[in-house]
Formats: C-alpha cells, structure tokens, sequence
C-alpha cells in the first residue's frame, strides 16, 4: 500500500487515481494525526508526503511529521513532495531519512518513476545483489578484489533500477566503465548511452550542448542543434566531472532533472525527457556544497545511490591483472607477440604509488611495451620507464617513498612530469594517465605555476 499525505483533496485524489490506475493500492489522509495512526497500524510500502500543511507554511510540520514516520517505520521509503520555490525544505527533508522528492505540479511519469525505482531499491535483498553480481556484464572492468567486488555488487543491485547514481572516486580509477556497466546492465541497454565531460562545456556553450538549439537561436546558429538530453531520450546520460560544472549552469540542470522537461534554444516550447542519469566526481561534494560552491539540491537530485570506487593503492592484488590486460590489449592493437612479465616486473609494478590510478598503469604498462619491443618484461624495464617523483625513488627502490605523504608523492610526480614535457601540459597530461581538466585542478591545489605552450 502506498499511504498519500496531503491537506489538498485534489492532490488527494488526483493521486490515488493515478496510483490505482498504475496498479498500486493507495490510500490517503488529510493530516499529520491521521497519518501516524496509519503508519503505526499498518506498514506502507511507500509514503508521498506534502511538506507544506495550512497550520504551517514554514514546512515545519512536515518534517515533524517525516521524523515521526522515521521513528516507526525507519525502513519505508518516503517522497516528499514540494513547490519549487520550497525545493530548500526538500533538502532538509532528505537530510532527514527522506528517499527522494519531487516539486508541484509533478509530471505523473517522473513521479511513477521514482516510486518504482524506490520500492525496488527497498525490496532487493542482499542475497539477490550477490546472485546478480556473479551475472554482471562487466565488460572491460577487470579485477576481483574485495574492494571492487563490493562495488560490482553494487551496480548488480541497482543497475536495473532507474536510481540516479554518484559515482565518486580519484581520477583514473574508471568512472566511466562503472557507469557504462549501470547502463549494459540496465532495462535501458537497448538505448543511448551518451557521455558527457561537463568539466569541458564553457558556461556559454552549456544550454546549447545540452538541450540543443534552433537555427538562428544565436549568431553563429547556423543549424538546427540537438542537445544531449534528447540524444539520451529512453537511455542513460553520463555527466563526468560534474564537480566542475558553474553554480548558473548547475541551477539549469537541476531542473530538467526534476521535472525531465527543458526548452532547446530558440524554441519556447517544452520537450519532455526520459534519461537515467549517472554522473561522476573525483572532488569532495559535500565540501563544495559547504563552500557554496555547489548546489546542495542538486547534490541530493544526483547521488540517489553513491558507489565509491577505490584507489588502485588499495586494491593492489588487482595490479597484475591489470598489467596483463594492457599488455594484451597493446599486442592485439599492434599485431605484436604477447608480452609475458617476469615476477619481479609483477612486483615492481605492484608496489608503485600510482597517483594516476588505473590510467597511469596502463599509460606505463604500454609505453614500456612500445619502446622495449620485448616480449618478457622484467622490473628494470619498467623502472627506466617510470615517471618518478623527483629523486625520492632511485633503481626501482619504491620503499624510500615511506616516508612522503601521497599529496607530496603526487606534486613531486607533476613537476618531474612537467619538466620532462617541457611545459606542454597536454603531454603532461597523457603521461601523468589523467585529464587536462584533472590536471588544471592539481596545478590549482599544489600552488603550481606554469605557462602552457
């Protein structure tokens, strides 16, 4: 049963017939008394909950009332529903227990949506999550450490939901692969999986590129433009580095992921959506949200579920495999004999620090593969191959970094790179393993001052 709560009869019941037409059973009250004498007596599967009573216009009794249903039944997910104007009293709302929330007037399909994705999320057990991660379509993720076991749990549990999902981790410790094992994995497969690098779209380009634009909209509209939210219609969209997205750009965003309409430029009328949306950071969200410097409801509007992905330090036992699916891939790529490794080269490469995560290892397994042209690699070669940081490891004794911190490792990694590229921070880029847009963030955060040429 899904119990309404709402003092507006018309919401009421517009609600209950689109429940019971959906086939769901529904029942509904007027008020916050009769709404815990409900949930006290018996179990909803799901509750949608105004936030706004007549006796307070604050919201204030609203999440009185989410704390109380909490109190008794702290397992039921609950939606709150909210105007826009209030969509600040949401996000107390989720900071509270709250599942998700949806502002008025609702679109019936995004609101059947959610409430699907809500009691699927809550129904799967644990033991259905460890039976569907051995069936997991992992496609190119390699590995069987428990960290990354753990997270293709995960992804087995949520993938056939339509949950928004954060995924966070450093960079380089593939994001994308995660998201696109969520979309391979989904009800959506047959549909678009279309990628976008937010941390690359100037804020002036940002409604072009992502809801299109009509021929004229601008001076240089010199066609029509379609945006990526209509290539994603029915799919998954990937939104990568979202941390770096602009506060204005971020507003625009948030709303047609709430409602899942948006104009494309140049054409006033609405165009509806249907897109998943999985989105990925390598920066701390919640701090930028303490800054000011990110929307908190649009944090809450994205990490619906979060899957952290670990650093490659701490899945080590996942180098090797790693090292060989490179090395396999290379020779496929260059119709090359297939290159073995000795045990110390295994070593060797297991005990490296890797600021640059999976992308630095395979930037290295490759380039040491292309430049030896040998088909047995032992530690030696790859150390004349490695990238040190400064002069704190000398002949393949990576022990005598114990003593440094990963930020120092990392900084000292950066300039040494940037010497050897002479200033061309594309190249840094690519040997460091890692994003330019990733780079620029490093540079800002460890004071380093260059000139790109």
């Amino acid at each position: 049963m899904i119990l309404i709560i709402d003092d507006d009869s018309a919401v009421r019941s517009s609600l209950c017939f689109m429940l019971k037409r959906a086939g769901y059973d529904a029942e509904a009250v007027s008020n916050p008394r009769e709404a815990i004498d409900v949930v006290r007596a018996e179990a909803p599967a799901l509750i949608l909950m105004d936030m706004n009573f007549t006796l307070s216009t604050s919201g204030e009794e609203g999440l009185t009332l989410l704390k109380q249903v909490k109190v008794f039944r702290p397992d039921v997910p609950v939606i709150l529903m909210t105007a826009w104007g209030s969509i600040q009293l949401a996000v107390q709302g989720m900071k509270a227990g709250a599942f998700d929330f949806i502002t008025k007037p609702w679109n019936n399909a995004a609101l059947l949506q959610r409430i699907e994705t809500a009691l699927e999320l809550t129904t799967s057990s644990e033991e259905e999550a460890e039976e569907s991660g051995m069936e997991l379509d992992r496609k190119h993720i390699i590995g069987k450490s428990k960290g990354l076991m753990e997270v293709l749990n995960t992804v087995a549990r949520i993938a056939r939901t339509n949950a928004s999902v954060l995924i966070t981790g450093e960079s380089g410790t593939g994001k994308e692969l995660i998201a696109e094992a969520i979309h391979i994995n989904s009800q959506r497969v047959k549909q678009p999986f279309v990628k976008v690098n937010l941390g690359g779209i100037s804020q002036s380009l940002f409604e072009s590129e992502m809801f299109g634009h009509k021929k004229g909209a601008f001076t240089d509209a010199t066609s029509d433009r379609l945006g990526r939210f209509e290539m994603a219609n029915k799919g998954t969209i990937f939104l990568d580095e979202i941390g770096d997205l602009d506060l204005s750009c971020q507003v625009k965003l948030l709303r047609v992921l709430q409602d899942q309409t948006f104009e494309v430029l140049g054409d006033s009328r609405p165009r509806k959506t249907d897109v998943r949306v999985v989105s990925a950071t390598n920066a701390d969200l919640r701090k930028m949200v303490v800054e000011h410097t990110f929307r908190e409801d649009l944090f809450y509007r994205i990490n619906l579920i979060t899957v952290k992905l670990p650093a490659l330090r701490e899945r080590r036992e996942d180098i090797p495999l790693l090292a060989r699916h490179f090395a396999d891939h290379q020779s496929e790529l260059n119709n090359l004999p297939r290159t073995e490794f000795s045990a110390d080269a295994l070593n060797f490469l297991s005990r490296l620090p890797y600021p640059g995560n999976i992308r630095e290892l395979k930037n290295l397994v490759e380039r040491t593969i292309l430049v030896t042209g040998k088909q047995i690699l032992d530690a030696s070669d790859f150390d004349a191959q490695y990238l040190r940081p400064g002069d704190a490891a000398r002949a393949g004794d990576v022990s005598s970094l114990s003593g440094m911190t990963l930020d120092e490792i990392e900084r000292q990694t950066i300039l040494q790179t940037i010497d050897r590229c002479k200033g061309n921070l594309s190249q840094v880029a690519v040997a460091l393993g890692i994003s330019r847009a990733a780079l620029y963030r490093r540079l800002e955060k460890y004071d380093i001052g260059i000139n790109d040429k």
